[in-house]
């Protein structure tokens, strides 16, 4: 990795969750965005790049943030099943170690959810308070991560004092539009009145953020990128291997690079983010990274392969296998257990409303088969695939150009076979070349992650000090070393990323942290005498 101080732009990300394209800059491309007051992010569109179709690598948050973070995909480094705490290869590290080793002062809000313990010296500012104001010199460029839980699926669910007190500078919105997947019921006129109003408060949020950069002067050397991290937090979106579950709003930022209100068609996956950010800041994009660069050092969006390939995994106690491929056009899934429920119990989403309103409407149709030997008919067919209760389709292909919500199954059907057989096809050659742990049982992965039931130390850094000049060398494979000059006394710890042998000024301590493993104990070394 790079040791010289950049003279690249800035970074800036802005993240939210649990949302899909509904924002107001993509009606007519996404249903149902027209709802959906968002001026601020419309703005921002309009200065900049749409994505029309971007994805996730997984519906779910840690998974799909693990895959933007790394530019790697979950199920081939192991981080593919929620609230896992995996052990990648040596060779994944999390992106802004690289742009702090190139001299860029990094920042995060308090969310850091990777699937993996981030290493202390990946960060300059690690935390609520994180901001690029806190930089020592205004001159140095900075990476920086916003996170909002604003829209978070627990925020639809709020008590209504709450829910009010949590969006003071939403748009209400009146009435919703229910989507043919869920029942129009009071329950989801409700959540997605809710839904959309939440997404209201965010996109305030947002711009307050864009304006402390317009104050400050960045604007013009910014690189500003808007994300979400799976679909909407209700049946049939996060949590399912679906379009509703994948699809994503994407947005850049880059004045005098990318020409405003410029649109992207092609189909690309959130996985692309971390070689992006790399190659438009000029710096070096590691080979081991399964995401593609789709802008380069000049804004100028980059030729990229045609499928995006996302995945579904143990969410939960809910143990599933589902890998799903998406064309410009189509989408082929595969279910490796077709014989479980889509909707299968998992506790914390089995307590928000939604979740028990459709399964409230699933038995009660089951009731009235049962009592009065009729068909069923509350629940349209494709409201009850979502609950399934006990069987799928192993395979599934959707034309989303002219069935944009997947309520018309083409999997199998003689018209379509060269599509269907086009895209598994596709989907086992690029499993095949990046690698699939999730067809693995998850306890073995475990034993070799943790032989003895514990993480693995990583080894303390090897230190040649000669004349005061300090050499570290990690012995560990993937390491990543840092300094300070706090001692281990100390409440709290401020630690240099090592990149390059240094003079310390004073008494120094040395460490080791390797993505999977528990750190190496503090190596104490002394100030060169003078």
């Amino acid at each position: 990795m790079s040791t010289s101080v950049p003279t690249q732009p800035n970074v800036l990300w802005i993240s939210t969750h649990d949302i899909n394209p509904h924002l107001g800059c993509y009606t007519g491309i996404w249903p149902g965005a027209e709802q959906a007051s968002t001026p601020r992010l419309d703005a921002l569109a309009a200065d900049g790049l749409l994505f029309e179709q971007a994805f996730a690598a997984a519906p779910v948050c840690g998974p799909s943030r693990s895959a933007i973070i790394t530019g790697c995909f979950p199920p081939a480094i192991g981080t593919m099943h929620m609230r896992t705490r995996a052990t990648p290869p040596p060779e994944v590290r999390l992106l802004p170690e690289y742009f702090r080793a190139a001299g860029y002062w990094t920042g995060n809000t308090a969310f850091t959810d990777f699937q993996v313990e981030v290493p202390e010296p990946v960060y300059d500012e690690l935390g609520d308070h994180a901001h690029w104001r806190l930089r020592d010199d205004p001159e140095q460029p900075f990476f920086m991560a916003f996170h909002s839980l604003i829209t978070h699926e627990s925020q639809i669910y709020l008590s209504d004092e709450e829910f009010a007190a949590r969006t003071p500078d939403a748009q209400r919105v009146q009435k919703a539009e229910i989507p043919p997947y869920h029942p129009d019921t009071e329950v989801y006129r409700t959540s997605w009145r809710r839904y959309l109003e939440l997404i209201s408060q965010m996109d305030h949020w947002v711009g307050t953020i864009v304006d402390q950069l317009e104050e400050d002067g960045l604007a013009d050397n910014t690189i500003v990128v808007f994300w979400s991290d799976h679909g909407l937090g209700m049946p049939r979106g996060k949590r399912w291997a679906t379009e509703l579950g994948f699809r994503e709003p994407l947005i850049v930022r880059w004045p005098e690079r990318i020409a405003p209100g410029s649109t992207y068609a092609e189909p690309v996956a959130l996985m692309d983010l971390a070689p992006t950010m790399l190659a438009m800041c000029g710096l070096d994009v590691p080979g081991h990274m399964h995401g593609e660069v789709i802008l380069g050092s000049d804004g100028a969006v980059q030729g990229r392969s045609e499928y995006v390939v996302s995945a579904r995994d143990r969410m939960g106690e809910a143990e599933d296998t589902s890998r799903s491929i998406r064309d410009r056009r189509f989408r082929y899934t595969r279910h490796l257990h077709p014989d479980r429920s889509p909707m299968g119990h998992t506790e914390y989403p089995d307590n928000l409303w939604t979740w028990k309103e459709l399964r409230r409407l699933f038995a009660q149709e089951a009731q009235q088969q049962l009592a009065f030997g009729e068909q069923p008919s509350i629940l349209t067919d494709l409201q009850r695939s979502i609950v399934a209760a006990c069987k799928r389709a192993p395979e599934e292909l959707y034309d989303l150009r002219n069935d944009p919500h997947e309520e018309h199954n083409l999997a199998g059907l003689p018209g379509y076979a060269d599509v269907q057989q086009r895209l598994a096809s596709a989907l086992d050659t690029w499993l095949a070349e990046v690698g699939d742990l999730g067809t693995r049982p998850e306890r073995d992965l475990l034993a070799r992650w943790r032989p003895d039931g514990r993480r693995p130390r990583a080894a303390e850094p090897e230190v040649d000090n000669r004349d005061g000049l300090v050499a570290l060398l990690g012995t560990t494979d993937g390491s990543t070393i840092g300094w300070t000059t706090d001692p281990p006394t100390a409440d709290s710890r401020r630690w240099q990323l090592y990149t390059a042998p240094f003079t310390p000024s004073a008494p120094i301590w040395v460490k080791t942290w390797r993505l999977g493993h528990e750190p190496s104990a503090d190596v104490p070394i002394a100030a060169p005498a003078r």
